[in-house]
């Protein structure tokens, strides 16, 4: 169910009456390394969620999610630990069609949905974690800095190698 995920939390949707229902959860420290590795960072200190789901219609769910996390990871320039915080609030909406899992044998089509779609679902068996690690991967600094830490490029010598194209030329030449 985790399509290649660290980690999954299942909810079974069928479950979810008019009146909603709350779910809160965090990762193991074994889920926080599996995602750890996922995601190529250093650690995962923290990962929990608080999952806020409603039923609007038979057929749609409104899944309102927390995220809080806190990570470590190496400074781009000097490799030392760079920790930091992430806190996400998003929402999703399904829309159930038990139709969609028939539409799968047939080839795929372009699945590009708009934003204010609702995302459509095959079956109500929905893992609540796949979003949160998404948005977590989105959340990232792909390029952490420790403070104060700046690049400087490698100042240019006098003494700069010869051009390997000069010695060919050279060569043909017959210096």
């Amino acid at each position: 169910m985790n399509n290649g995920l660290p980690f999954s939390h299942p909810y079974n949707l069928n479950r979810l009456g008019q009146a909603g229902d709350e779910v809160s959860f965090a990762a193991t420290e074994e889920d926080r390394a599996a995602l750890a590795r996922f995601t190529g960072i250093l650690r995962v200190d923290l990962f929990a969620a608080h999952v806020a789901l409603r039923k609007p219609a038979p057929n749609r769910f409104q899944l309102d999610f927390t995220l809080e996390a806190g990570i470590v990871q190496a400074c781009v320039v000097s490799l030392v630990d760079v920790p930091s915080h992430i806190e996400r609030r998003f929402s999703r909406e399904l829309h159930f069609d038990p139709a969609l899992k028939r539409a799968k044998d047939r080839p795929e089509e372009d699945f590009l949905q708009e934003d204010d779609k609702p995302e459509e679902i095959d079956s109500l068996h929905y893992d609540l974690a796949a979003p949160l690690i998404e948005e977590f991967v989105l959340a990232i600094d792909p390029y952490p800095r420790a403070p104060g830490v700046a690049f400087e490029a490698p100042q240019e010598t006098q003494d700069t190698p010869e051009n390997p194209f000069a010695v060919l030329k050279g060569l043909k030449s017959g210096l």
